[in-house]
């Protein structure tokens, strides 16, 4: 989340005085608890020179939760946060905002300096992070991996073999001996597996059966919690003071980048490497193609293979984490996923998760609830006004919030809060009367961002999310070791996470 803006120096020593008290005044207990500073109809309260800062303290662990109640109750759907000396700071989960930002006025609203100073360290300058040509050029050649072709060689070779070879042997191994594994860690290490092989022809080999704990693997960890952590600071300029004292998690931060540009390093050069060899571009993946187009500058391209880590390894792990506790959950659902995989089993690889209709749906619903990305914030350019009349002034920071758009009644109805593919599908007029897929469009449900910056992998995360649930589900049924009654708690990091993991029993289904 991102309240509070960068302030002027003079108030350095004011603010962290202010920040302890009203966090001890926070932390203090009281005989009878009372809610947050808020007005009567559920808003934070703005005070002069502070704005909100008192309810964004007393909120600090929950800043999600509390943005997306804030965005019910709000005219439109949008609201403007006041947060120190007049800084301001837009959020909305209306589609008619987001479609203006995203699309509209796309040339308007980009990362800014706020967002690409505070992920410079571990994205630098990669797509993830920048604006205008550069990223013009990275999405550009990156296009290229996302075809008919290659998303068909993609499951049916890289994807298909990690889940024969390495992810249903473990799963049968937790079967047979009651294992409760972290269902969480198991599809990160294979998204990972996955991404490596496909954008850089390199076998990672993560998800063995000794679930190797890697140096590189927890060094992510570490960047993207603390990258996480900047975002959330009451004051930001407090890490950048870290930074400069090399001090606290800011010194684990530098070890960590280190760490992975390690790695990244690596693949680069044996890739270099390989390339000598070829005569000409033929079949090769994503890095092969930037090298080849002639960016040899190891730091631009080592950017980009962290972000493509990034956006490969913890999306889809995140997506299918949420989906399969859900499907748990829910088990008229799972049976009707089940029956799906059942009638498409006879297909070739393609074809049988190309066409899982209703599985698509259930994914879909899914990550309404819990989108992997949670929060997407841009920052004006120059002034303008947001459809429902909002100003918005030049360097402002504008967020549209897809976990709150994915619970508002305005959007989805009353049943909201239930997990319901069937909102996402209806019934052919055809004799079979088989289910027909009926999509939202983008800026409803904007989880795979819309515009020009729409997700260029969201066909290939789809196949690929398909294509787990059928190979597990078909052997197995994943038992949630989450106490009763206990539901996960959502950690929106740079892409969300389960909270403590996903412990989950492993059964063996007849055959």
């Amino acid at each position: 989340m991102l309240f509070l803006y960068p302030i002027p120096y003079f108030f350095l020593l004011l603010l962290p005085l202010l920040s302890i008290f009203f966090l001890i005044k926070a932390s203090t207990p009281k005989k009878q608890s009372s809610p947050p500073p808020t007005t009567a109809i559920g808003l934070p309260r703005s005070y002069p020179i502070i704005g909100s800062f008192l309810a964004a303290v007393a909120n600090r662990k929950r800043q999600l939760q509390w943005i997306s109640d804030i965005l019910q109750v709000s005219p439109s759907a949008t609201y403007v946060l006041h947060s120190i000396i007049g800084t301001r700071h837009v959020f909305t989960a209306n589609p008619a905002i987001v479609r203006h930002i995203l699309k509209t006025q796309f040339p308007n609203y980009g990362k800014g300096d706020y967002l690409t100073g505070t992920l410079k360290d571990f994205l630098g300058h990669s797509i993830l992070n920048v604006d205008g040509e550069s990223w013009k050029f990275q999405r550009q050649l990156a296009s290229h991996e996302f075809n008919t072709k290659s998303l068909r060689k993609f499951i049916e070779i890289v994807v298909d073999t990690e889940i024969s070879d390495r992810l249903i042997p473990i799963l049968s191994v937790a079967a047979a001996t009651g294992t409760v594994l972290d269902f969480q860690d198991i599809l990160q290490r294979f998204s990972f597996d996955n991404i490596c092989q496909i954008a850089f022809g390199f076998d990672a080999a993560y998800l063995l059966p000794s679930l190797p704990q890697t140096k590189f693997a927890q060094a992510f960890e570490e960047c993207v919690k603390i990258s996480s952590d900047r975002f959330d600071a009451i004051i930001p300029a407090m890490w950048k003071i870290k930074k400069l004292l090399n001090i606290g998690s800011e010194k684990r931060m530098r070890i960590a980048v280190s760490v992975i540009k390690e790695f990244a390093e690596n693949i680069i050069r044996k890739k270099k490497k390989e390339l000598k060899e070829k005569a000409s571009l033929d079949s090769v993946d994503l890095l092969s193609r930037f090298l080849w187009s002639g960016h040899s500058d190891e730091n631009f391209v080592t950017d980009i293979v962290i972000s493509f880590l990034l956006a490969g390894r913890d999306t889809t792990s995140s997506a299918l984490t949420w989906y399969l506790w859900l499907l748990s959950k829910n088990p008229h659902v799972e049976s009707e996923v089940l029956k799906e995989i059942k009638e498409k089993s006879k297909a070739p690889v393609y074809e049988e998760v190309k066409d899982m209709v209703y599985t698509h749906a259930s994914l879909c619903e899914s990550m309404r609830l819990y989108p992997p990305v949670s929060e997407d914030a841009k920052e004006a350019v120059n002034d303008d006004v947001l459809p429902d009349g909002t100003v918005v002034k030049k360097g402002m920071r504008v967020a549209y919030v897809p976990y709150a758009m994915g619970r508002l009644e305005t959007l989805w109805g009353s049943d909201w809060a239930e997990f319901k593919p069937e909102r996402w599908l209806e019934k052919e007029e055809a004799e079979n009367r088989q289910w027909r897929f009926v999509g939202r469009d983008a800026y409803t449900y904007p989880v795979f961002q819309a515009g020009p910056r729409i997700c260029l992998g969201k066909e290939m995360a789809f196949l690929q999310m398909k294509r787990v649930v059928a190979g597990v589900l078909r052997r197995f049924k994943v038992v949630s070791a989450v106490e009763e009654g206990v539901e996960p708690v959502f950690v929106p990091q740079l892409t969300s996470k389960m909270k403590g993991g996903f412990p989950v029993r492993i059964v063996e289904r007849d055959a």
